[in-house]
C-alpha cells in the first residue's frame, strides 16, 4: 500500500513508500550521517538509491548536484515521488537503470563521493529468497553483487573520491579484499551495536580512491539503544530530534 510519510523528524520532509515491499531502514539513516562530506564536494551519486533516503537525507549537509540510480521501476516511481513533493528536483536527480550501465550516462573519474546500502545476501539459484521479487532484489545479490558496486565506484570516482557502503559485518573481509582490488583504500569504520552487550550487526565503511594506505581510523562503536530500550541520543541526533 502507497503511504506518504514525514522524513524522520526533519520539518516539512516526506517519503513516499509501499508498505508490501519495504520501507527505508536505520542503515540508509547511518550511512547518510557516517559519509564524509566537504564543502568542495560537487557531484555525489548513490547506487541502488530505493526511494531516495539518503540522498534526501544527505541534501540536509550539503549543497552539491545529486544523482540516484534505482533498477526497479515501480521503487523508481517512488524515489520521483518523494524527491518532488520535497521540492529537490533542482538538486537530484534520480536514474532508472542498472548501476553496471552508469557509464553510459557519466564519464569516469567524474563523482567526489558514492554512497551504497547494496544488497546484502549473496544469492545462487535455488536459494530461498522472498516471494515478492521487489523486496528479493533489494535484499539479495540477484541483479547487483558487491563488486558490481565497488568497480563501478572506482570508475566513477575522482582520485581522492570517497565510497561509503554499510553492509553486513561478516562481510568485512569480502569488502576490504575487493576494495583493494579496485585500487579503494578503506579510511574509516565503524561498528554497529544493537545495544551494549550485544554483537555488532551493521557494518559502516569509507574508503578513499587510489588513497595511501595507512591512517585507518576505527570509530568509536555506535549503539543504537541505550539500557532502556530507547534509541540513543546520537541516533535521536541522526533522526532530526
Amino acid at each position: 500500500m502507497l503511504v506518504k510519510n514525514r522524513l524522520l523528524n526533519f520539518d516539512n520532509m516526506y517519503i513516499y513508500q509501499n508498505n508490501d515491499w519495504f520501507t527505508f531502514s536505520l542503515d540508509s539513516v547511518l550511512l547518510a550521517n557516517f559519509v564524509t562530506i566537504n564543502l568542495r564536494d560537487k557531484k555525489i551519486i548513490d547506487l541502488a538509491t530505493g526511494n531516495a533516503p539518503v540522498l534526501m537525507l544527505l541534501s540536509l549537509r550539503t549543497k552539491a548536484n545529486m544523482y540516484g540510480v534505482e533498477l526497479q521501476k515501480e521503487v523508481y516511481d517512488l524515489a520521483i515521488k518523494s524527491i518532488n513533493i520535497n521540492n529537490l528536483g533542482d538538486q537530484i536527480k534520480i536514474i532508472n537503470d542498472d548501476v553496471k550501465n552508469l557509464l553510459s550516462y557519466f564519464r569516469s573519474d567524474s563523482f567526489d563521493v558514492i554512497t551504497c546500502n547494496p544488497p546484502y545476501f549473496k544469492y545462487k539459484d535455488g536459494c530461498n529468497i522472498n516471494n515478492n521479487m521487489i523486496k528479493a532484489i533489494a535484499r539479495h545479490e540477484k541483479e547487483l553483487k558487491l563488486e558490481d558496486v565497488i568497480a563501478i565506484s572506482s570508475k566513477l570516482l575522482k582520485n581522492g573520491g570517497r565510497l561509503a557502503l554499510v553492509h553486513r559485518p561478516d562481510r568485512l573481509i569480502e569488502i576490504i579484499i575487493l576494495m583493494k582490488k579496485y585500487n579503494m583504500v578503506p579510511k574509516k569504520i565503524r561498528f554497529v551495536y544493537p545495544k551494549r552487550g550485544y554483537d555488532c550487526n551493521i557494518l559502516l565503511i569509507e574508503a578513499t580512491k587510489n588513497g595511501n594506505d595507512g591512517n585507518l581510523k576505527i570509530m568509536d562503536p555506535l549503539y543504537v539503544y541505550d539500557d532502556f530500550g530507547e534509541y540513543t541520543f546520537e541516533v535521536r541526533r541522526m533522526f532530526g530530534e
